[in-house]
């Protein structure tokens, strides 16, 4: 039974003035001695508030985040807030060299009301393609996506995504979707990639869907040509270009949410979000690592660092908890 700080002190009170034992006074009000003893000690050393109920939890836990690293993740909520709680947990613990979770980050957002609902419904593919890459430039997927100019028309954006590291290797915006315009992609890749020297012993597969483009004949001979593999998905079945068509969504939820007078303009949004996407953008799928740092081949010295980082960190809470314990 629980009592208020009010009634220990009156029985406190009543074993002080009884005229029989303790121990008898004790069991006429049935409290356990060693419950009153308890509260008698907390009384003498820290009077009527030592009767109050403590919280079960300790009152500091040693891997609390201190209040000027949660102030520090806020501004950089504040300063970014475009990024996720994932996204700029990633982001705090790459730039500040200080580990924080997700969870966490989430939590300190909450609690200052900086969660804000997706802009925007994830689409998420049913299948996976089902050869997976080991390497960079082994697969590379292609496609179109249409952006539109204002006064001027639409316009068409081919992409070559490399499928290990979802990293953009080569872009262009083309006023037709002809098969010129895939093969001057497909150039600018193989030279972006350093795939169009002799030395090259693989050059990567294409995957494309079932596009007029894509199934001409001048395309299949530029490709024999080059030595490049084609594969195409199977009709009515974009889950096997997945990757390119997610990011043919990320790309949109960005750049339209403007609207656009000259294609120079267009041109130039699409190349800051490029370069954004393949050198800043956290993905989940990546194990949190930048396409170019999966591409670049810099993912096993990075996640190293990241772990070293949360080693530290933890020592450090400990040691802090440890003070401030003493």
């Amino acid at each position: 039974m629980r009592y208020p700080a009010s009634e220990k002190l009156e029985i406190i009170r009543l074993v002080e003035g009884s005229h029989l034992p303790a121990k008898r006074t004790l069991d006429m009000v049935g409290v356990p001695r060693t419950t009153f003893y308890h509260w008698y000690d907390r009384y003498l050393s820290l009077g009527k508030a030592g009767l109050e109920d403590r919280p079960s939890r300790p009152a500091r836990v040693w891997n609390r985040i201190p209040d000027k690293v949660r102030k520090q993740i806020v501004d950089l909520a504040l300063e970014q807030p475009e990024l996720s709680p994932r996204e700029l947990a990633v982001r705090f613990t790459d730039s500040r060299r200080y580990f924080v979770s997700e969870a966490s980050v989430y939590r300190v957002l909450k609690a200052h009301d900086l969660i804000t609902s997706p802009a925007f419904v994830v689409i998420k593919a049913a299948d996976e393609f089902h050869e997976k890459t080991t390497r960079p430039n082994q697969l590379w997927q292609t496609d179109f996506t249409y952006l539109k100019v204002v006064g001027w028309g639409w316009f068409y954006l081919s992409t070559i995504l490399d499928d290990y590291s979802r990293y953009v290797v080569a872009w262009r915006l083309c006023t037709t979707m002809r098969a010129a315009d895939v093969t001057a992609t497909l150039e600018d890749a193989l030279v972006a990639s350093g795939c169009n020297h002799a030395t090259v012993a693989h050059r990567p597969r294409l995957l494309s869907d079932n596009g007029s483009s894509y199934i001409s004949g001048d395309l299949a001979d530029w490709l024999e040509g080059q030595g490049m593999d084609h594969v195409r998905g199977a009709p009515n079945h974009p889950q096997t270009q997945g990757k390119i068509e997610r990011w043919h969504q990320t790309l949109k939820n960005r750049i339209l949410l403007e609207n656009y007078y000259l294609p120079g303009a267009l041109e130039e949004a699409v190349a800051a979000f490029i370069g954004h996407y393949n050198h800043h953008r956290y993905h989940e799928s990546l194990g949190n690592l930048t396409p170019a740092d999966v591409y670049l081949s810099r993912a096993e010295t990075i996640l190293k660092r990241r772990k070293e980082i949360k080693q530290n960190t933890i020592r450090q809470r400990r040691l802090l908890h440890s003070q401030t314990a003493a």
